[in-house]
């Protein structure tokens, strides 16, 4: 397994012969691999190679270690689009090859709350249409998202399953409403009981935060959600662009830093920027 004579240090050779292993399936994900001292007997290595090959593995996110039960191949991470496009969950796990589905855990109109209605832009006890679903993804619970729109502006919303349809699809096609646009915050947070319970992971497991406002062509907000992802299973794609001549004190786009209020959120990520630079 290992070639004593190369220069290529044993753990990285190990690491690469892992992955390989991970990549044409000869261990498949969920399985347990061999411990320690059978690896360091197959390759002909010390442990402390071992381990060192292991902890890479285990940043790389390809190996998930189980305390007193081994170390076992993780399950792949499932990208998801985070602002190249905007499209729905749904549309998105089609593009890409993979089965979805969702529990519809309730579907229901409700008044819009004072957080709710302020993302929407509309008064605090407009009727709104919540929808709470937990998506799954190859029949693996995923993510849960509990989605607000206004009920004025597609009625029929209120009395349609949406298991196995698109949201963004339904709103298109029966509605005549186009989402053209929309602005998303991310945070790490941790699972509470009910969230662990849904999404089959321990209580305090780290989750991916997602809250969204979708707006339409005239600048109308549609949407708003929020989202929780499985940590272990979800990877968001970013594309970045720099503009030619952008200038120091002017974020994406042209936004200029000093003209921002205190408590506009985009000013963190344009410094932010700044900083980096």
């Amino acid at each position: 397994m290992i070639d004593h004579s190369s220069n290529i240090p044993y753990y990285v050779q190990l690491t690469n012969i892992i992955k390989e292993k991970i990549r044409h399936k000869d261990w498949e994900a969920g399985s347990k691999i061999p411990g320690e001292m059978e690896l360091c007997q197959e390759a002909g290595v010390s442990r402390t190679v071992v381990r060192q090959a292991l902890r890479e593995l285990d940043y790389a996110g390809l190996i998930a270690r189980r305390k007193g039960k081994g170390t076992f191949v993780a399950e792949p991470k499932i990208n998801e689009s985070l602002v190249q496009k905007l499209t729905g969950s749904y549309q998105d796990m089609a593009e890409r090859g993979l089965r979805s589905s969702s529990r519809v855990l309730h579907h229901r109109v409700v008044p819009a709350t004072d957080k709710v209605a302020g993302y929407l832009e509309v008064t605090p006890g407009t009727k709104v249409v919540d929808i709470y679903r937990l998506r799954f993804v190859e029949d693996a619970p995923i993510q849960l998202a509990n989605t607000y729109i206004p009920v004025a502006l597609c009625p029929g919303l209120a009395d349609t399953d949406l298991t196995n349809r698109s949201l963004y699809e339904f709103l298109e096609k029966e509605c005549g409403l186009w989402i053209s646009r929309g602005r998303r915050y991310i945070e790490a947070v941790a699972a509470n009981e009910v969230q662990a319970k849904l999404l089959g992971i321990a209580r305090g497991a780290p989750l991916v935060a997602l809250d969204s406002i979708s707006y339409l062509e005239d600048g109308t907000p549609i949407e708003y959600y929020h989202a929780v992802h499985r940590g272990d299973r979800s990877r968001f794609e970013v594309e970045l662009l720099r503009t030619r001549g952008e200038a120091a004190g002017v974020g994406p786009a042209g936004l200029d830093i000093e003209k921002l209020p205190p408590s506009d959120p985009s000013i963190k990520v344009a410094l932010d920027r700044e900083t980096a630079k």
